[in-house]
């Protein structure tokens, strides 16, 4: 039998002195086929990876039952319904056991774990892909189940602050209704904000959302990088980022995107762009065409924010041009 240590305990302990006493209401409509706004529903995950702990997690803290967890690891499983005082099942027995069935498992295996399954009619499949259409849950439609998309805006770190800091966060959300309004009313329990995604546009929307995530961290790796090879040593290079990551942010929460632009751009100093993508040049590798690109993105930026001129954003533009 799984046993959890010492560490792992106090953590379930936590997670569950830490529920609100405001409990949701996710309600059930007139027919087994409407679950909306009025009786609890109950929620079973399938796959306990990061995602799904964070979110189980938060849903238990907003009184949201959880019925079952299912993870090809048990000890994951184990540790997620022992923390949510839910069961660990298998996946067709968390299926029998909850009315929402979230699929929180890599996209790849989104259509085959739904395909494994025994749907029942008026069930609601969810999964949480960010780039992932519903037709990934084909197959419980065709059993009769209703099917939905709920993906988190976050970066889940697996750490132990995942759940509390998913807060804030927005939540994108595909759904007929009137399960739509039951997932947004979900989001909003959990401190969320929910968004709408066309359908068919959930490639386009994950990949800006790779741009608020992962592409940033690529950004400050190339930060390091540079100045690494200007002689400053890596981790002192790591450590000196971060005022300037966090000025950044502050000025963008303050003044928008286009009003915290800074750098030569934003001055219309060409002289210095000019500096840059010869030492670029000279570095070799894709530096400088990756430097001009997003170069390009600064000038829409500064053309947004209506400053420098027209004509300077223009000269500066053909200067990027020159150098490819």
């Amino acid at each position: 039998m799984f046993t959890f240590g010492k560490k792992s305990r106090q953590l379930i302990a936590n997670i569950r002195r830490q529920r609100a006493y405001d409990p949701p209401v996710l309600t059930q409509g007139s027919g087994m086929s409407s679950l909306a706004i009025e009786a609890p529903v109950s929620i079973g995950w399938i796959g306990a990876g990061r995602l799904a702990r964070a979110l189980a997690t938060r849903a238990y803290r907003a009184g949201v039952h959880s019925a079952a967890v299912a993870s090809r690891t048990h000890a994951n499983a184990a540790w997620l319904a022992q923390a949510t005082g839910a069961r660990a099942l298998d996946t067709q027995g968390v299926a029998d056991a909850a009315d929402w069935v979230f699929i929180t498992v890599p996209d790849d295996a989104i259509a085959r774990i739904t395909a494994g399954v025994r749907w029942r009619p008026g069930q609601l499949v969810v999964h949480c892909s960010g780039a992932g259409e519903r037709d990934l849950l084909d197959a419980a439609r065709q059993a009769g189940a209703d099917t939905a998309s709920f993906h988190p805006l976050f970066l889940f770190a697996g750490l132990p602050d995942d759940a509390e800091r998913l807060g804030g966060a927005s939540i994108a959300i595909e759904a007929d209704a009137p399960h739509d309004a039951a997932l947004a009313n979900l989001a909003q329990r959990l401190g969320c904000t929910p968004l709408k995604v066309r359908p068919g546009q959930r490639a386009l929307y994950h990949a800006g959302a790779n741009y608020a995530a992962s592409f940033l961290l690529c950004a400050l790796h190339e930060a390091a990088t540079l100045w690494q090879a200007a002689g400053i040593d890596r981790d002192a290079a790591v450590d000196a980022m971060w005022p300037l990551v966090d000025g950044t942010l502050a000025a963008a929460r303050a003044r928008g995107l286009a009003g915290a632009l800074a750098g030569p751009v934003s001055r219309g100093d060409g002289g210095v762009i000019d500096k840059h993508l010869r030492a670029l040049d000279a570095l070799g590798a894709d530096h400088a065409t990756l430097y001009t690109a997003l170069t390009r993105r600064a000038l829409a930026l500064a053309a947004e924010r209506g400053a420098p001129s027209a004509d300077v954003l223009a000269d500066l533009a053909k200067r990027i041009d020159r150098a490819q």
